[in-house]
C-alpha cells in the first residue's frame, strides 16, 4: 500500500476502517466545506457510497490512472483523519500531467497541515509517477487554497470562467500550475 509521510502528516489510501471517522468528519464539516465543493447530500456519507469509494481508489491506483489519498495527522501510534488529496485524471504520452484537489476537515484548518500534505505528495507526482506537471483550481476568494499552492511553488496560470460546479453552481476558479522545473528548483534552492 501507497503510504507518503511528512513531519506530521500521513497520506494513505482509504481502507474500510476508516468509515467512521471519515463520515464524522465530512458530517462535522459540511457547513465549511459546503461552499468549496460540488454538492453532496447525508446519502452520499452513507457505508455503501463509502465502500464503493474505497474499491474504487484501490482500482485507479493500482491501473495509475488516479490517487485518492486520506490525510492523517500522525502522532506516534495515533492516526487522525484530517482530510484528502486527490490526484485525478493522470495523462500520459505529450501531456505527462495531473490534477490536484484537497478538503481539510474544519477543525484541522488553519494549522499548516494541507500545505504539509500537498508538499509530500509532489515527490510522489514528480519523481515517482514522473509526470511534468500539477494542475489546480480554486474559487477566486479562496485565500487559504491560494496559499498552500504558493507555499509549495504554484503559479497562478489563468482564470477558468464557471469551470467547475460548486454546490450547484458553475463558479468561476483561479488556475495554478507547477512544472517538474519548477519544482526541481525549489526543492534544490531549499537545500542551499
Amino acid at each position: 500500500m501507497i503510504a507518503l509521510r511528512g513531519p506530521r502528516v500521513l497520506l494513505r489510501l482509504p481502507q474500510m476502517a476508516d468509515f467512521e471517522p471519515w463520515y464524522t468528519l465530512r458530517h462535522s464539516s459540511r457547513d465549511f466545506l459546503r461552499p468549496f465543493e460540488p454538492r453532496w447530500t447525508e446519502a452520499d456519507l452513507g457505508r455503501r457510497v463509502f465502500v464503493t469509494r474505497v474499491k474504487r481508489a484501490r482500482e485507479e491506483a493500482e491501473e495509475g490512472t488516479d490517487y485518492s489519498f486520506f490525510i492523517f495527522l500522525a502522532d506516534g501510534q495515533r492516526e487522525t483523519l484530517v482530510g484528502g488529496i486527490t490526484l485525478s485524471n493522470i495523462r500520459r504520452r505529450a501531456a505527462q500531467f495531473v490534477n490536484l484537489g484537497y478538503w481539510m476537515g474544519q477543525q484541522f484548518a488553519g494549522q499548516g497541515l494541507m500545505s504539509e500534505a500537498v508538499g509530500v505528495s509532489l515527490p510522489f507526482i514528480f519523481d515517482t509517477l514522473d509526470l511534468h506537471r500539477v494542475h489546480a483550481a480554486f474559487l477566486p476568494g479562496n485565500t487559504a487554497s491560494r496559499r498552500v499552492l504558493e507555499k509549495n511553488g504554484f503559479a497562478e496560470e489563468g482564470f477558468a470562467e464557471k469551470y467547475l460546479q460548486i454546490n450547484g453552481r458553475w463558479e468561476d476558479h483561479v488556475l495554478f500550475g507547477l512544472t517538474k522545473e519548477r519544482y526541481e528548483m525549489d526543492r534544490y534552492l531549499r537545500r542551499v
